[in-house]
C-alpha cells in the first residue's frame, strides 16, 4: 500500500531524520520519502502489519501535525 501524508512543522533536515527514524521503526513500512519543501511523507507499506492511522498517531506523538 502507498500513502502520502501531509506533515506540518518539518521545518530543518533534523525533523526530517526525526520523521524517516519514526517512521522506519514500524513493522511493516517497506519505503519512505520525505519531502520537506513540500511537507510530504510518501510511505510504502504493508497493510497486514501496518495502517496509516498508526504511521499518523506515531508522527503526532512526536509533535507533528499530520494533515
Amino acid at each position: 500500500m502507498k500513502s502520502t501524508l501531509k506533515v506540518r512543522n518539518m521545518k530543518n533536515l533534523r525533523d526530517v531524520s526525526i520523521v524517516r527514524n519514526a517512521i522506519s521503526q514500524n513493522e511493516g513500512v517497506v519505503a519512505c520519502q520525505i519531502s520537506m519543501e513540500k511537507g510530504e511523507v510518501e510511505i510504502i507499506y504493508d497493510r497486514y502489519f501496518l495502517n496509516v492511522d498508526k504511521v499518523i498517531e506515531t508522527l503526532e506523538e512526536l509533535g507533528f501535525t499530520v494533515i
